[in-house]
């Protein structure tokens, strides 16, 4: 009964973190670029059971099968499509049509930059001049931080990434791919950041101007899975329950003197 309780316990568990990863799904579905998470589920190894000292068997240990512990959160991981495109007609709106990512530099609190990762392009230009994002992170060129004549009258950006403006070359995006997105660490609703082990390639994506894209969330199957975790979680709970009432009844019934 001790096991039971144990096991009923790790559903529940597991099905918290699958409702925590739904939610947040759910709560950035209209954000620029996000990438829907899942969760993996899996099983604790099984263990041998051994009858132990067992007087019909002369008192010599017998193997009488396995059994598993419960359940256990295999992996939180990032499904990659492509989320729809949305005409916005914005100047500084752009989306990647493929695979890739825009570059940025981040900069913290105590002053260190850092390079990052994002689908999102609803960027705008400082009085300074500088391409930022919605955070004011850099947005980065082919030569570095993007900066663009706030006076300009006529800005464009082909799909190449190449930014023109009045007619002018200012610079071209730096669009970024990798070989292997299991090395990228969610930082946020929609950056990224690398791991060791990250391979660069090249981008074939092709950047669209006046256009951002959605979140690749599908709200329907997420409020779906979201019925059938909280009923999974309800049905856990009504075991814990039961093997409660089985405890009690064990200790303050059973063997109970009249």
């Amino acid at each position: 009964m001790l096991r039971g309780l144990y096991t009923a316990w790790t559903g529940m568990v597991n099905e918290q973190k699958r409702l925590d990863v739904v939610s947040n799904n759910l709560a950035n579905a209209d954000t620029y670029g996000y990438k829907a998470d899942s969760v993996s589920s899996q099983s604790f190894d099984q263990l041998l059971t051994l009858k132990i000292r067992d007087g019909s068997q002369a008192y010599h240990n017998q193997a009488i099968g396995t059994m598993s512990l419960g359940v256990k959160v295999g992996e939180v991981y990032t499904d990659y499509t492509q989320g729809s495109l949305r005409d916005t007609g914005g100047t500084f709106d752009v989306a990647l049509s493929g695979n890739g990512f825009f570059t940025i530099h981040h900069t913290d609190s105590k002053g260190q930059t850092t390079t990052r990762y994002t689908r999102d392009g609803s960027f705008q230009v400082t009085k300074d001049g500088y391409l930022v994002d919605t955070e004011g992170n850099r947005v980065q060129g082919k030569g570095g931080d993007i900066k663009i004549d706030p006076e300009a009258k006529s800005i464009s950006i082909d799909k190449e990434g190449t930014i023109m403006a009045d007619g002018a070359v200012v610079d071209q995006l730096q669009v970024t791919d990798f070989e292997d997105y299991d090395y990228l660490v969610k930082l946020g609703d929609n950056l990224y950041t690398t791991v060791d082990g990250a391979r660069e390639i090249a981008s074939t994506a092709s950047v669209i101007q006046g256009y951002t894209e959605q979140s690749n969330v599908n709200v329907v199957s997420e409020m779906v899975d979201m019925i059938t975790i909280t009923r999974a979680y309800e049905a856990n709970q009504k075991m814990i329950r039961a093997m409660d009432g089985m405890m009690d009844k064990a200790v303050n019934s059973v063997g109970k003197l009249g």
